[in-house]
């Protein structure tokens, strides 16, 4: 029988990230560094 995916489900799961994964991602996007180059993209992480 087929499964209906367009019912919602009747528990809803609130995700929320660890601490460590925010500290990550906001060190990472501080150090990318994204340089053009005659039409050409540089991405350079400075760590």
């Amino acid at each position: 029988m087929a499964k209906i995916y367009s019912k919602k489900p009747s528990v809803v799961n609130k995700m929320e990230p660890k601490k460590e994964t925010i500290s990550f991602l906001l060190n990472y996007s501080k150090a990318l560094s994204v340089i053009k180059v005659k039409g050409k993209t540089f991405e350079i992480i400075a760590n």
